[in-house]
C-alpha cells in the first residue's frame, strides 16, 4: 500500500543496544516509509543532537524520538525530561521503547509527558512486530507535527 505523503520521516533512536539498533536498522530498510535514522547511544548525546551542539551542528530535527530508558551518563527518564521541558523540542512525539515494566518507570515516562511508551519484548520475533507496529501507527496513522506544519507548537496543561 503506498503512503500518500512520500515525505521521509527523521527518526533519532537514542539507544545503547547494538543489537537493538541493528534491528531497527533492518525493520526501516523493509519499510513502505521513506525514513532517515539517526542514532545516538546517550542521553546526553540526544541533548547534543537535538541542540545542534559540536558534531551535531548539521543534525536534522527529528519527526520522532525512540527513547531507552537504560542509557549510560544520562538515562532515558532525564533525557525525557530536557526534551519535554524545551518549548522548542516538546513538540516532538517521543516514543520511550524498554525492556522495562516497572510501573514506577512507567508511571514516570507519562509525568515527563511521553507520548507512548513500550516495553520491548524477548525475542526478535516479537521485536520486530512491535516495531513494525510503532512504524505503522506514526508513520501510518498517527499525525505528527513536524509533517503538518507545526513547528514550534506548544502545548499548555491546564491550570
Amino acid at each position: 500500500m503506498p503512503v500518500e505523503d512520500h515525505a521521509t520521516f527523521n527518526i533519532l533512536l537514542v539507544e545503547d543496544n547494538s543489537g537493538d539498533i541493528m534491528l531497527m536498522k533492518e525493520v526501516l530498510s523493509g519499510s513502505r516509509f521513506s525514513t532517515h535514522l539517526d542514532v545516538v547511544t546517550d542521553g546526553i548525546e540526544a541533548i547534543e543532537f537535538l541542540g545542534r551542539k559540536d558534531k551535531y551542528h548539521n543534525a536534522v530535527k527529528p519527526d520522532i524520538i525512540i527513547l531507552d530508558l537504560t542509557l549510560p551518563r544520562m538515562g532515558g527518564h532525564d533525557a525525557l525530561k530536557e526534551i519535554k521541558g524545551n518549548p522548542v523540542l516538546k513538540m516532538i512525539p517521543v516514543i520511550v521503547f524498554t525492556g522495562s515494566e516497572a510501573p514506577e518507570d512507567i508511571k514516570n515516562a507519562y509525568i515527563s509527558c511521553a507520548n507512548c511508551y513500550v516495553t520491548k519484548p524477548i525475542g526478535l520475533e516479537q521485536l520486530e512486530r512491535k516495531l513494525r507496529i510503532i512504524e505503522e501507527f506514526w508513520f501510518g496513522i498517527a499525525k505528527i507535527p513536524s509533517k503538518m506544519g507545526m513547528i514550534e507548537l506548544t502545548c499548555e496543561r491546564p491550570k
